[in-house]
């Protein structure tokens, strides 16, 4: 399995609390991987560590076999790493135009528009102004634009009708990335059909308690059951 990236026993604190203890997870090429947990279970700092916003205060993150680990977000993006973020992941005060043309290399962001066809009749409007779930499709355009080999989504699909979150996830497993998600519950599009292979990882108080396939997880909740925690 060839790794895009990977945290090597990686602590995060804030101040004096400690958010991630010493988690190992691999990124692999060319798969989906969704790490799933409740608010305050460290999900969202994995994907913190991985862009760079926040420093590891132990251990390593490498990308395609390079430590990064002091590298903060703006130099990990040059390097191919796109973070959108469950916030703060649009311009506001752009139109949503303005917003797509940041984003596209080389101005075409046609696209995104054929991603989410919703967004064309948006293009003149201020993207401050949209609804929660517009301004996700509009955040989760630029994993579709950006020329990244790991995108990294927070809640990708938050505030979004249930036909476009299941479009999302589909144009998400059909990226050729190395793609990360962060959620409470695994999304069923992700579970089944056709696309990128997918990984799941659940966190626990800053502790990875499970690592493995959809089909291994209990389907009446996010946490698979006890004989599936890693060794």
């Amino acid at each position: 399995m060839t790794l895009a990236m990977e945290l090597r026993d990686v602590r995060v604190r804030y101040g004096p609390l400690e958010a991630l203890h010493g988690v190992r997870l691999p990124v692999p090429a060319g798969a989906l991987t969704v790490l799933l947990g409740r608010n305050g279970s460290g999900r969202t700092t994995v994907l913190r560590a991985l862009a760079g916003t926040v420093l590891p205060a132990a251990g390593s993150v490498v990308l395609h076999g390079r430590d990064v680990s002091r590298l903060h977000a703006r130099q990990r993006a040059r390097l191919g790493v796109c973070f959108v973020p469950d916030v703060g992941a649009v311009h506001g005060t752009l139109t949503v135009g303005e917003n797509l043309e940041l984003a596209a290399a080389g101005g075409d962001f046609g696209q995104a528009l054929d991603g989410f066809p919703a967004l064309r009749p948006l293009l003149g409007r201020t993207a401050g102004t949209l609804s929660g779930g517009e301004q996700r499709m509009l955040a989760v355009s630029r994993a579709l634009l950006a020329p990244a080999g790991v995108v990294l989504l927070d809640e990708p699909a938050q505030g979004m009708a249930p036909a476009v979150a299941a479009r999302t996830y589909r144009l998400l497993r059909g990226l050729d990335a190395a793609v990360v998600v962060a959620e409470q519950r695994l999304p069923q599009a992700l579970a089944q059909g056709p696309g990128a292979p997918v990984v799941v990882h659940e966190l626990r108080r800053g502790s990875l308690v499970f690592s493995g396939e959809p089909g291994e997880l209990t389907p009446a909740g996010p946490g698979p059951s006890a004989t599936h925690r890693p060794p």
